[in-house]
């Protein structure tokens, strides 16, 4: 009887876990252009079918990682995140100024690929400046990949790519996963291609 009983306790604990799980709501959300078809944008994301947008940061990403500890689940959250990341998307403007300015003044590919380069770095940590959590997080991740908190200089990113018309290229190209958790994947989608993150 004693034995009876602790079964059927096991059984309704694990019917009352199981009815835990399932009362999270799924999204319905769904992009005209899949991500998963994208392996630049999966870099950093994983399918979560409870979140906003239907994908979450992946908490082994180097570059996400750390944003993994907030509820993308949350549609309050996931608004203010989408505000934020279309500020920056919008703050990149600048850069299309200065690379004009330059130019239009004679300055060689290498100045300005050096200068919308380290424009690019200001503007990541100035879009984080109100929040000091997300700041940090990406400070440290900048520490972690580059060694310095600033994000990639524009002679390490000469030493990857090897052209500094290609450095002042990479210096526009967004976080495609961030993108994709915030609800931008479609809105930015032209710049991807013009990019040849997307054929």
């Amino acid at each position: 009887m004693k034995n009876r009983f602790f079964s059927f306790l096991l059984i309704l604990t694990i019917a009352l876990v199981l009815c835990s799980c399932a009362t999270g709501k799924k999204t319905d959300f769904k992009y005209e252009h899949d991500p998963l078809e994208n392996p630049k944008a999966m870099e950093d994301i994983i399918v979560d079918p409870y979140a906003v947008y239907g994908f979450s940061p992946n908490p082994e990403s180097d570059r996400l990682g750390s944003y993994a500890a907030y509820d993308w689940t949350d549609p309050v959250f996931v608004e203010s995140a989408q505000k934020t990341r279309r500020e920056y998307h919008e703050s990149l403007k600048t850069m299309v100024a200065i690379m004009s300015r330059m130019a239009s003044d004679g300055a060689s590919e290498e100045e300005i690929a050096r200068a919308v380069s380290t424009e690019r770095n200001r503007l990541r940590l100035e879009s984080a400046k109100d929040d000091p959590e997300v700041l940090a997080e990406i400070k440290a991740s900048n520490l972690k990949k580059y060694g310095h908190e600033e994000g990639m200089t524009p002679d390490e990113a000469y030493a990857k790519y090897g052209s500094w018309e290609v450095v002042a290229q990479k210096a526009f190209s967004p976080n495609l996963g961030m993108d994709v958790i915030c609800g931008l994947y479609d809105e930015n989608y032209t710049l991807y291609k013009m990019l040849g993150y997307v054929e």
